[in-house]
């Protein structure tokens, strides 16, 4: 009777911290936007940097105990945030907020269909129906935004890309001890500045932000989406797995649309509504095979 009270327990934690990752992670293509003065690969690469800075202090003791597998393990969670940071922050550069935060949450789809023929981590018949939920939602939303223009496209597929990277990463997070997670989340925003950073160099860019105000922005990116965020989404790996973890990602969407029309903006259709209430259903569905999975 205790142990199942704990679990229940610890089952309304994950769901917090998916709540609380959905909210935050929704400002990030607003403080990326707003940022924009800077070239992307610099914004993605300081708002990395700004975290790491943040997190090493509290896992540093911690870190240098960790075996080998750990920072192999940290090594390659840095590369899928430097394609999914680095892919994603340039396609706002080419395409619309709701566009690009839309198929950069397609990452459960991927973790998805791997999980069903991995047999590991397969969906439930519950998530299954999430990501159906999903499917049509992200669609309905991106429909308007998937324009024939040249760079919209690139823009697109470069969204993409960035779902692919997180999919790598919360991966790397599922192989990893539950006390490694804020040490992975660290060492994987370090790799992933330094490579980022690195190509920014190799390419010619100056590492300096555009602006003061484009510097408080990517300060803020770091901080929320990122600090507050994509730790609890690493938390979350806990008890959870990765496609569900990924499953309340689909919830940015709708947050990014929402605070794009308010502070960019950029209008709501009667579609975007549609296709946000199918994704908030999803996302409903998906928390409550979380805690009863």
């Amino acid at each position: 009777m205790q142990n199942a009270r704990q679990e229940q327990q610890m089952s309304r934690r994950t769901v917090m911290l998916l709540v609380i990752a959905i909210a935050s992670i929704s400002c990030a293509a607003l403080f990326f936007r707003k940022a924009q003065a800077t070239h992307p690969l610099l914004t993605a690469g300081f708002r990395l940097s700004i975290a790491a800075l943040c997190l090493w202090p509290f896992v540093l003791k911690r870190a240098l105990s960790l075996p080998g597998k750990f920072w192999r393990a940290g090594l390659l969670a840095g590369l899928c945030y430097a394609v999914h940071f680095g892919a994603w922050v340039w396609s706002l550069n080419l395409t619309t907020v709701a566009a690009s935060v839309t198929l950069v949450t397609a990452t459960p789809l991927f973790l998805g269909l791997l999980g069903w023929a991995t047999r590991r981590d397969a969906p439930s018949l519950r998530l299954w129906l999430a990501l159906a939920l999903a499917v049509l939602g992200v669609t309905v939303i991106g429909a308007n935004d998937m324009g024939a223009d040249g760079g919209q496209l690139i823009g697109n597929a470069l969204a993409l890309l960035g779902a692919v990277g997180m999919a790598g990463y919360l991966l790397v997070g599922r192989s990893c001890a539950p006390e490694q997670a804020l040490p992975l989340i660290t060492v994987a925003a370090t790799i992933g500045a330094l490579l980022l950073l690195g190509v920014a160099v190799a390419i010619g860019l100056p590492l300096e932000p555009a602006s003061s105000e484009s510097l408080f922005w990517i300060a803020m990116a770091a901080l929320i989406p990122q600090l507050i965020g994509h730790t609890s989404l690493t938390l979350a790996l806990r008890d959870a797995t990765p496609t569900s973890v990924a499953m309340s990602t689909v919830g940015e969407p709708v947050g990014a649309a929402l605070l794009a029309f308010i502070f960019l903006g950029e209008s709501v259709s009667l579609m975007v509504a549609v296709g946000c209430a199918f994704t908030l259903l999803a996302v409903g569905v998906s928390l409550s095979s979380s805690a009863s999975d």
